[in-house]
């Protein structure tokens, strides 16, 4: 699992800062999170390849999370893209797609599909033979879902000298793969254990941004391996969160302990701050776990 950080900052960007958006490589598949202002010249400059991304997931309408949508959508018609494009997000992003394509006469040759949500409950969203994934709805000031992105366990791996030296037939095989014993003509049952391999750990990541303390989603994302949790402010503006229903470090931290998770990514800082490194000292003194900070362009291997 690999998570490439294109921008990490509240509200509007700047010229050393850059709005949400970020690329996450799981289960060998390439998502974009968000796409705030300029996510397709980060894109550029991480030189992630464009044609890999065929699903984007946008969190909410604010413009620091999918004013950067147009453009890349803008851009892949330009380069001439054939494959679909699978968009999902809060229902009216079609609408304001669609109208900037209309009225600069741009639509794409490619299909662009528009999977709109507004259930304020969790639902599957996506899915496909390796990964699936989930709305976390949030708390914001505007309808606002985060995602859960989780690997499926895969097939038990074979010890085959062991499956060779029983003499089982390679009609079993599969069988074996998916967990069953085997009995053998003499009536002795082999356990599976004795002769698979554990298959790959599965993964898990949870993206939650904009967002105001809820323990609501704790249920949701419960032993999650790596959550990425927005902490706008720090605890001295702690008074500002229930106005822009946004969260502080700590409570990031408070989630992330509810919720076991392994490691825990800060983000979304307000630009009101010269030091990203205080989110860090301030959460850690509720979560005992791995605290990462995330940063502009920022890669990390998980």
């Amino acid at each position: 699992m690999k998570l490439t950080i294109l921008g990490c900052y509240a509200a509007t960007p700047r010229s050393m800062t850059n709005p949400t958006s970020q690329v996450l490589e799981i289960g060998g598949q390439m998502f974009l999170i968000d796409a705030g202002e300029g996510t397709q010249v980060q894109l550029r400059r991480k030189k992630i390849k464009f044609q890999r991304i065929n699903h984007i997931f946008i969190s909410h309408l604010h413009g620091d999370h999918f004013y950067g949508l147009i453009g890349l959508i803008s851009t892949f018609m330009l380069l001439n893209r054939q494959a679909d494009l699978h968009v999902y997000g809060p229902k009216g992003i079609k609408e304001v797609i669609l109208l900037q394509l209309r009225l600069s006469n741009s639509f794409t040759g490619y299909k662009l599909f528009f999977h709109e949500l507004e259930s304020k409950e969790s639902e599957l969203i996506y899915e496909d033979d390796k990964v699936s994934v989930r709305t976390i709805p949030l708390d914001h000031r505007v309808y606002t879902n985060g995602f859960l992105f989780e690997t499926k366990a895969g097939e038990r791996k074979l010890r085959i000298g062991a499956v060779e030296d029983l003499g089982i037939d390679r009609c079993y095989y599969q069988k074996i793969k998916n967990g069953s014993d085997i009995t053998l003509d003499d009536g002795t049952v082999i356990d599976n254990k004795d002769i698979t391999y554990d298959p790959e750990p599965t993964e898990s990541y949870a993206f939650c941004s904009d967002t105001m303390y809820t323990e609501s989603i704790v249920p949701i994302i419960k032993d999650v391996e790596v959550l990425y949790h927005e902490s706008t402010f720090l605890d001295s503006e702690a008074h500002y969160t229930q106005k822009t229903k946004h969260s502080t470090a700590k409570e990031a931290a408070a989630i992330a302990k509810l919720a076991n998770a392994k490691v825990l990514i800060l983000g979304h800082y307000s630009t009101r701050y010269n030091d990203i490194t205080l989110f860090k000292e301030e959460a850690s003194t509720v979560f005992e776990g791995t605290i990462l900070n995330a940063d502009d362009y920022k890669v990390f291997d998980l």
